[in-house]
């Protein structure tokens, strides 16, 4: 299929993008990547970092998609869990980890935490655990269970809960090594641009290109690329951590790959030596990466992502003092109408077998009592001295969200990231809700959630943030 290239590739937009890169090389060859200020003892935190390989061994079912038929058939990249402590100069301290993974469950979650206090002590505000949302990545036993695990063979299954065991021994023992890292250092921040999110709404995939063209897209998108720049006491950059509110689902075929943000952080290692990089997915539950599924094009919006993050980088960047405050805090989201045990019981027949799959779950938890009213859903949120709020919302969050806390609280000092800590269905806005479709209605069969979300969830969502964050 051939596509029409996107103006933002044209040959104005490649000098813009590699100009950063060649600046990025010439900076670090005479070592003058410095803060924008000269450092003082406010400034001082001290930031260890880690990584572990979690590729899996065997070729298991992968996630992401219901029409995949078959186990992975190989590797185009590996898939990674990194994480990053950070220490205040008060002794606080907190570990962000970033998976390349569709999801995580509850169940996986709060077994890793509990393992994580178990050994080095920390509470659970102090961990936020991020997904990428790849969908090129293995299936897991807690996550998007009516779509993978419950419809796959035995031994995939027995896969699944294998790889799922062992991950969490390695998420665990990354973050574990991440404070065992700890040294002096020095965090600054910034925000880009990228433009290759389209929402998916509003916008037919096929028409897309000639959109792109006609200057014609439409829908509420967010294309701010935030990020935080961690240097060590020599000025060297150690850790650069960036997010983007857009699906990582270039690619569906059946090779293991980092979709388009392992890309971007492959292109920024080797822009710069000894730097980790660290992608956290935004609000970009209804945003995808258009056109879109080959390789030549999750390369392409790799490098356009990490372009972005190379502009801000050799530009002067505030510096951020060394303050951490974390919250962190469960709400009980509610459904909608639950389905009565009849409507149940005829989806359990249903031809179907995603809703098939959905229904004997919900009917084993009729067998033990009611169904839940609500979801304890999570909310977390990281102040970093007076500079950046971080909001990290559970489940696939649409772009409505990340528009309306920016707004409502420190604009592009406020990052909000989706797909944190438990990606247990979409969240739908109140708008979404209404207008229905995929995202506000559709999906959760697929999450084995009973029904939507409530239309007062919006506001109890955005409530919660208030609370943590407004003083």
């Amino acid at each position: 299929m051939k596509y029409i290239q996107s103006p933002s590739l044209s040959p104005v937009y490649l000098c813009r993008s590699f100009l950063p890169a060649c600046l990025m090389i010439l900076s670090l060859l005479i070592g003058v990547q410095k803060t924008s200020k000269t450092a003082n003892c406010d400034d001082h935190w001290k930031a260890g970092i880690a990584r572990t390989k979690i590729t899996p061994d065997e070729l298991m079912w992968m996630s992401g998609y219901g029409s995949r038929n078959r186990p992975a058939e190989g590797k185009l990249t590996d898939l990674w869990a990194k994480a990053i402590a950070l220490e205040d100069r008060n002794g606080n301290r907190g570990v962000l980890l970033t998976l390349d993974l569709v999801g995580i469950g509850r169940k996986m979650s709060v077994a890793i935490c509990k393992k994580i206090e178990a050994k080095i002590g920390l509470r659970r505000e102090q961990i936020a655990l991020c997904v990428s949302h790849t969908h090129t990545g293995p299936a897991l036993v807690d996550n998007l269970v009516p779509l993978h695990y419950l419809v796959v063979d035995r031994q995939q299954k027995k896969r699944i809960e294998s790889y799922s065991k062992i991950l969490q021994e390695k998420i665990v023992a990354t973050a574990v090594k991440a404070v065992a890292n700890l040294k002096p250092a020095q965090l600054s921040w910034g925000s880009g641009n990228a433009t290759f999110a389209v929402n998916r709404r509003n916008n037919s995939e096929s028409a897309v290109p000639d959109l792109i063209k006609q200057g014609k897209l439409r829908g509420p998108v967010d294309h701010s690329v935030p990020v935080l720049a961690v240097r060590n006491s020599e000025g060297a950059l150690t850790a650069v951590i960036f997010g983007y509110a857009c699906h990582a689902t270039t690619l569906s075929f059946y090779q293991w790959s980092g979709d388009y943000p392992g890309f971007a952080q492959i292109e920024l290692e080797k822009q710069i030596p000894g730097c980790q990089a660290m992608f956290w997915a935004g609000c970009g539950a209804d945003q995808n990466p258009l056109p879109r599924r080959t390789v030549e094009l999750a390369k392409q919006y790799g490098s356009r992502l990490a372009a972005a993050v190379q502009r801000v980088l050799v530009n002067p960047m505030p510096s951020i003092s060394s303050d951490l405050q974390v919250n962190y805090r469960e709400i009980d989201l509610p459904f909608s109408t639950l389905p009565t045990k009849k409507q149940i019981q005829e989806d359990a027949v249903s031809k179907n077998r995603f809703t098939a799959a959905r229904a004997r779950l919900l009917l084993e938890s009729l067998e033990k009592g009611e169904l839940d009213q609500s979801y304890p859903y999570p909310i977390q949120s990281w102040e970093l001295g007076n500079s950046i709020q971080m909001v990290f919302l559970g489940g696939e969050v649409v772009v409505d969200y990340a528009i309306r806390i920016k707004s409502e609280l420190r604009s592009r000092r406020t990052w909000v990231v989706g797909y944190a800590n438990d990606v247990m269905a979409y969240i739908a806005s109140r708008r979404i809700l209404k207008e229905g479709g995929y995202e506000g209605a559709g999906a959760m069969v697929y999450y084995g959630l009973p029904t939507t979300w409530s239309v007062k969830s919006e506001e109890q969502i955005i409530k919660q943030v208030h609370q943590q964050l407004v003083k």
